[in-house]
């Protein structure tokens, strides 16, 4: 039925669009080749997600093509009618007028080719947005680098430097060169520390495999860390039995390991230098709703000294806002992922950041500060659903622990 009623939808703004080009170019022909193609992109995405579930592996990168191609295809279809519609509420008021006074003209009036312009125009800006996203964004790499003051933080770690990474997604994955890339970037950071902070794939530790060689060559003096995302238990495809889904988890643990992380699970680790401490905390998946609530902050932060210098792995933002913040403990700095800024935004710094997931997420995106407490909202490495990213380009962050009054540089 859901399908009956998505292919309706499908059709119904088709067919407004149609109006549009008809309007502007009248041979029959270019019709039937954008119905074609338009039908095409249609009958591809069924066909790669019924392979998808019938399969169990979900998301791959070409259901991600599919679903990528269909998504623009509908963006421009709605943005068209929408701009259609205005002008068919002219039509209609004008039409009743005409009707009321009996004015002998048509009593539809016809619909202006300027309107249809424009409706097309419009509609191109986001289709042609989401295309480049799918051609190039979603690899289109940026290194952001923070210098974070704390007060308290041991002399011994002024000036070190943590990178992180996070939402690797790597069952998205469709260019080896590209995410080496990436990974040439975080190297280049020369940090002391890296950190990885969940969804190391989409569904199945299989999907890693490929991709381990290239994330192996990641290299950090003081050591790399990770922890668990939400997509990493394996929730979200059907397996044949609880040992199979168990089995895949043992796997995915273990890919941890085949590319020298250090996986936290509720557990911490102390940073040695100069006889001086820091100390790096990681908990496991903890979200709001309906999310995997697996992470035990107490568990995690038992040994810790109270007034000791933290860093806390938590993939969830919404973790830091519903425990972390309400803890009587002192967390200077929390390192998360998981919102990718949804993939699509607007940022210009200084003047804007917005995207839609800010309606869902406090802290969606970057570095917000709460109670002398930071975050970092990580937007993610990888990408999943939607293949691509626009204006939310995939993201390596660095940021430099200094001595200091608590404050950004």
């Amino acid at each position: 039925m859901r399908w009956v009623i998505f292919i309706a939808f499908y059709a119904f703004f088709g067919a407004y669009a149609f109006q549009a080009l008809k309007t502007l170019q009248p041979k029959a022909w270019v019709w039937w080749l954008i119905s074609i193609a338009w039908s095409g992109v249609l009958v591809f995405f069924i066909a790669q997600f019924a392979s998808g579930v019938t399969s169990r592996i979900g998301v791959t990168p070409i259901t991600g093509w599919a679903f990528g191609l269909l998504l623009s295809v509908m963006v421009f279809k709605m943005t068209a009618t929408s701009v259609l519609l205005s002008e068919d509420l002219v039509r209609f008021i004008v039409a009743g007028f005409r009707k009321v006074v009996g004015d002998p003209a048509p009593l539809l009036p016809g619909r202006r080719k300027f309107i249809s312009a424009l409706a097309l125009g419009i509609a191109s800006l986001p289709f042609g947005a989401l295309l480049y996203g799918m051609y190039k964004g979603k690899y289109n790499y940026k290194v952001l680098s923070y210098e974070l003051y704390f007060d308290d933080l041991p002399e011994a770690f002024d000036g070190f430097k943590i990178t992180q990474i996070s939402d690797i997604h790597s069952g998205s994955f469709d260019d080896p060169e590209k995410v080496a890339y990436g990974v040439d970037l975080v190297n280049a950071e020369k940090a002391d520390l890296v950190v990885f902070t969940g969804d190391l794939v989409n569904n199945s530790a299989v999907e890693m495999k490929p991709w381990v060689d290239i994330f192996a060559q990641i290299s950090a003096p003081v050591g790399k860390y990770s922890i668990l995302g939400n997509h990493d238990y394996g929730d979200y495809i059907e397996w044949s039995s609880d040992q199979e889904k168990a089995d895949n988890f043992a796997d995915l643990v273990g890919t941890h390991e085949k590319i020298g992380f250090d996986l936290l699970r509720n557990e911490h680790r102390v940073i040695e230098k100069d006889g001086q401490q820091i100390h790096l905390i990681g908990v496991e998946n903890w979200g709001r709703g309906r999310f995997i609530k697996k992470g035990d902050l107490a568990l995690a932060s038992a040994q810790v000294p109270k007034d000791g210098f933290k860093v806390l792995l938590s993939h969830d933002p919404s973790h830091w806002e519903d425990v972390v913040l309400k803890e009587d403990t002192h967390y200077h700095l929390t390192l998360s992922g998981h919102t990718h800024g949804m993939q699509f935004g607007v940022e210009i710094p200084g003047w804007i950041k917005w995207s839609p997931v800010q309606w869902r997420y406090t802290y969606w995106a970057g570095l917000y500060q709460e109670m002398g407490q930071w975050i970092n909202v990580n937007r993610g490495f990888g990408f999943i659903g939607y293949p691509g990213r626009v204006g939310m380009w995939p993201e390596i962050t660095s940021i430099v622990l200094k001595k200091g009054t608590n404050t950004v540089a």
